[in-house]
Order: C-alpha cells, then structure tokens, then sequence
C-alpha cells in the first residue's frame, strides 16, 4: 500500500476515534482537528457512512448509535488491527499444549488462529468458517467447526443446530469476543442468536476469556451475554487503572497487552529477542 494512501487511512480511523469520542463533530471542526480541506474531510466522512461507521449529518457527522448496529467481518479486520495483534499475542500465551479450546468468532480471535501452529495436540471448537480454515492445516490439531445457520456475511454458524453441538461438551479454556463491554453490563452483541450461542460457549468453559480492544469499552449492545461474574480473564489494549481496579476487585484477571508487554513471541509463537513488527 502507497504510503499517501496509509496515511488517508491512518487519517480516517483517527477522525473515527475522534467523533466516537465526542458523539458527533462538525465539518468545519474536523477541518480545523485535522488541517485538511473540507472537501477531503466530506470525502472521508462519505467513506466512513459507507462502511457503516459513521453517520452524516447536515454540516457534520454523528456516532453510529443503533445498539443493533453490527459492522460485518470485513469491516471489523481493518479496525484496530495493530491492537488486535498484541492482544491475540497476549492469549496464545494462555494456551498450552493438549488443551481444548473454543474460539469465538471474531477478528481478535482470528488473530489469536494464526499464532497456534506451534501449539501440539490441541482440540478447537469454533463457529468461525475463517478460524477453521485457517487451522485446518494445523499438524495436530483436532478442529470442530459447529455446524448451523451461516450470518451472511459475518463468517460463522448460529442457531439451534449451533447449540445443539456444543451444549453437551467441556472444553479446558473460552477465547470470547464482544462487540461491546462495559462495566454495568459486560460483554454484549448486537445478535440475539449470536449471543446465545456465545452464553452456550461460556458455560462449557472451565476458564473464559474475553478478547477486547479499548474500542468496545464503555459502550452496550442490544443482547448481553457475559455478565462480569461469568468472565475469568480480560485481555486488552489498555485499560484506565479505574476501570483495572474495578476489574480485579470482582475476581477479573487484566492483562494490558502492548507492543512493550508482547516484545519476544513471534508469529510462531516461538521467543524472540526483538520487537515485533507489524
């Protein structure tokens, strides 16, 4: 990718952050945030509506705040990508060999698939069409992909036959993702059927654990699945040391995953003496 188009990206994501912040913002003020013409912010701002990540407004823009909004997998993977690495990081390292695993669907946890190949005689059991067939090349490791009703295009299997598979199973360790999570209500999702089957992962879990970038904090969706005191482990980004506290005072392991705290493991999962670089 050209740079000249990195830094339209970079410039995007940023005015993304930017009103999500503050609810809404205005034309002329997103010009004068981020020193370029109107006609360049109306055109980001056009892009951002097409992605259904924003929403215009006479003179201005405002946060997508439909609690059933839900971007599609596409969407989700080019968002916060560098953060998503460091937390899938963070959670390869909670995985140890021989162990049985569900892995949500997700674009964290899709992260999390691609750093297993050095893991030895694991299980996975996952509603993700792309996590399976990422690991279905895996040298020993027994994949189930849970059979059901595929969400166009959100990649995976919901429904009863969804449920029907997994409700009779224990797994060793759940590697969850969340649309939203806050700390009134936990982790939520803006799909009945996907919360339902995600409460189902949950339940079969010995230790669970949710992968969430500091995006999601703060906000709620319209199903909550995961109330604080079904949740063993947080991996993140980063966390205010308020919301850390509050955290840990319910029982809640939080790791911070950054590039400082992820520096050693490899895409392989193997030690390394270098930074990484995405």
């Amino acid at each position: 990718m050209k740079k000249e188009q990195v830094f339209v990206e970079e410039r995007k994501q940023a005015i993304l952050d930017y009103v999500k912040a503050r609810k809404k913002a205005g034309v002329n003020e997103l010009c004068e945030k981020f020193g370029v013409s109107s006609a360049t912010i109306r055109n980001d701002l056009r892009d951002l509506e097409q992605n259904r990540l924003l929403v215009r407004t006479h003179g201005g823009v405002m946060v997508q705040g439909q609690a059933r909004f839900e971007p599609v997998a596409a969407d989700k993977t080019v968002h916060h990508v560098d953060s998503k690495r460091h937390i899938a990081q963070a959670a390869q390292r909670m995985v140890e060999d021989g162990d049985t695993l569900v892995l949500d669907t997700g674009s964290t946890t899709l992260e999390l698939a691609l750093l297993l190949s050095e893991k030895r005689n694991i299980t996975i059991l996952t509603n993700d069409i792309a996590i399976a067939t990422i690991l279905e090349n895996h040298p020993s490791a027994v994949v189930h992909l849970i059979g059901g009703i595929i969400r166009k295009g959100f990649h995976c299997t919901v429904g009863g036959a969804a449920l029907e598979n997994l409700k009779n199973l224990t797994v060793d360790k759940a590697f969850m993702a969340a649309n939203s999570f806050s700390l009134e209500k936990g982790a939520s999702t803006p799909d009945l059927q996907q919360a339902d089957l995600k409460r189902l992962m949950i339940s079969i879990a010995t230790k669970v654990f949710f992968l969430v970038d500091s995006s999601k904090f703060g906000r709620n969706s319209f199903a909550g699945f995961a109330p604080l005191d079904v949740i063993d482990s947080l991996i993140t980004d980063t966390i205010s040391e308020e919301d850390k506290t509050i955290l840990e005072d319910k029982g809640i392991e939080v790791t911070e995953a950054s590039p400082q705290t992820t520096q050693g493991c490899t895409g392989d999962g193997t030690e390394s003496g270098s930074t990484i670089v995405e």
